[in-house]
């Protein structure tokens, strides 16, 4: 998959927020699988791993168990590898994955009827569905689009006004409702471009997907002329729409409020929808590149825009929003249980880095730029340029075969730690450096997962003897096997209640092999070995770890470079962890 910069095409979330509220009733919604994520409904991309576990088993003959953990980089790469090397599969990350996997595992059209039905069986509307439900009962979002064959907007519809009998509701089986809708501008209006689970046309496959029904193809590409579009949880794997999408464009006279794409921090973009973007904005449409973690996190930032929300429909939307607040630490021999928390205070972080303005490519460009050179730099590409931290000599050096431009500073602002920016990313990697510079372990990093293992060249007795006493032995190779493993950490920094947290849990860690039995062993000896640990042995490894990264202090300052030449990046880390007890007033 390519990577390009789209430094001009980005917009923060911020600035979407300020001209939503503007521009709402002429923006249409089209929502993806990942919209129905936090409902229960697994996303296409999640899909397709169950259908490659489910070949590779049946031909292999092995238990599912083997792999079972699917979001496992290992599992992954190991049913990846088998299914590159029988060579008439999609690679990895194609647009044909889901519907050729979906219709190799079950060529069965009422079989894969049967498996989405099982899917949507027991989802519910999440907070992002019932905004969206107040957002359409007050006139400020007319049209939806979704791909999807569930019916949650129509559920959440249900809950929020009461009944649907008010929205229009168009499918494959009566796309003319659609266009007539359109055209006499009667609303709210939800479309489902490909029908839902109960269609007597549902399509799902390659060939189905291709022959996208052309009157409501139509009509998403008339829409599309008369207003702005926001895509959300929405890959672009579908030919049918995406074409359809990029035909709207008209020369620039499609989009008139814009077009702006939602993508989670770190998932690439696929082809279809990097050259949809570049042709929006070379007509001259406001096309924008947005990032956001979750559907439910983005609408819960727009429905505080408005305060015109129905207070009963307020109410239901307060009784499902996500509640994070202070609470004092309570003196020992309370009454109230406390839960202790796998996260700790950083109670001071860098607050800028420096900016190199360059003619650079896009973050690919610079990591390689910064490998390559062998700078003992930290970088990440932005719509400013380059932030980095690390000694000036060492960042000129490294870019400027770019021609520098600019070389100045950059603040950065805790409102952009509080969703995935690229400075959120700059400070989690420097932190790692910060980390395995001035304590025994050592960072790996497996696309956004970050693991710390132990380097027992400088580990001392000392520190090791807790964690040893709750693990047994930290290290070895795992039996039957060449596959070496130890007692390791996974760490992420993330910003909340106005300040950063290190969340951190503990883990095994294995190399990686190629050899697909000695995978399966290595997954079979990770399970039963977390298997046994239950909440005291997890205080217990907390505590251990705890030795490791702290070295036993209260309070820890930890400094990437130790330079005075440049900007060093800074964080003091404080040994309490975080808690949580019930809430007194209910």
């Amino acid at each position: 998959m390519r990577t390009i910069d789209f430094t001009e095409t980005v917009m923060t979330i911020n600035e979407f927020l300020r001209i939503f509220k503007v521009r709402a009733p002429n923006l249409m919604w089209l929502l993806g699988a990942g919209a129905s994520a936090s409902a229960g409904i697994p996303t296409a991309g999640s899909l397709i791993w169950q259908f490659k576990r489910t070949l590779f088993c049946a031909e292999q003959r092995v238990s599912v168990k083997s792999c079972e953990d699917l979001s496992s980089i290992a599992v992954q790469r190991q049913l990846q590898n088998y299914f590159d090397q029988i060579g008439n599969f999609p690679s990895a990350n194609s647009p044909e994955e889901y519907a050729f996997y979906f219709e190799a595992t079950y060529p069965d059209a009422a079989d894969r009827r049967t498996v989405l039905e099982s899917y949507l069986a027991g989802a519910k509307p999440s907070y992002g569905h019932l905004v969206l439900a107040a957002l359409m009962q007050i006139g400020q979002t007319r049209i939806i689009w979704t791909p999807n064959f569930d019916k949650l907007i129509e559920d959440a519809v249900v809950q929020i006004v009461g009944s649907t009998s008010q929205f229009v509701v168009a499918a494959l089986d009566n796309a003319q409702i659609a266009l007539q809708a359109l055209n006499e501008e009667r609303w709210p209006l939800i479309a489902k471009m490909h029908g839902d689970f109960q269609s007597r046309r549902l399509k799902n496959t390659s060939e189905e997907l291709r022959s996208q029904d052309s009157i409501m193809r139509r009509t998403l590409i008339e829409s599309c002329k008369r207003y702005g579009l926001i895509v959300v949880g929405y890959s672009g794997r579908d030919e049918s729409i995406t074409v359809a999408l990029e035909e709207a464009i008209d020369e620039g006279r499609g989009y008139p409020r814009g077009l702006f794409w939602f993508q989670r921090p770190d998932s690439p973009l696929f082809p279809a929808v990097e050259a949809l973007i570049a042709k929006a904005d070379k007509a001259g449409i406001q096309a924008k590149l947005i990032e956001v973690q979750t559907f439910d996190e983005l609408l819960g930032d727009i429905i505080k825009q408005f305060d015109s929300i129905p207070q009963d429909a307020a109410a239901k939307l307060e009784s499902r929003g996500t509640r994070l607040t202070e609470i004092p630490l309570a003196p020992p021999g309370s009454g109230w249980p406390i839960i202790r928390l796998n996260a700790l205070p950083v109670t001071h972080w860098p607050t800028m880095c420096r900016r190199v303005v360059c003619h650079i490519g896009g973050t690919k460009e610079v990591r390689k730029t910064i490998e390559e050179q062998r700078a003992n730099i930290i970088g990440v590409r932005t719509k400013k340029g380059v932030l980095a931290f690390g000694r000036d000599t060492e960042i000129r050096r490294t870019f400027s075969q770019y021609r520098i431009t600019e070389f100045d500073c950059h603040v950065i602002e805790p409102e952009r730690l509080k969703f995935e920016s690229s400075e959120l990313s700059l400070l989690r990697n420097v932190f790692d450096l910060a980390l395995e510079v001035n304590r025994p372990l050592i960072v790996e990093r497996h696309r956004s997962e970050h693991i710390l293992r132990i380097d027992f060249t400088r580990a001392t007795p000392t520190e090791l003897a807790l964690l040893k006493n709750c693990t047994g032995e930290l290290a070895g190779k795992i039996p039957k096997t060449s596959v070496k493993w130890s007692e390791a950490l996974s760490v992420k920094l993330d910003y909340q209640l106005n300040r950063l947290w290190l969340l951190f849990e503990p883990t095994i860690y294995f190399e990686n092999v190629s050899d697909i039995a000695q995978r399966h062993m290595a997954a079979d000896f990770v399970r039963e070995r977390l298997a046994a640990r239950y909440n005291r042995q997890w205080n217990a490894l907390i505590e251990a770890w705890l030795v490791l990264i702290m070295n036993d202090q209260r309070e820890i300052t930890l400094r990437a470079f130790g330079i005075e030449d440049g900007i060093d990046a800074s964080f003091i880390l404080s040994r309490i962890t975080a808690f949580s007890r019930r809430n007194e007033s209910k």
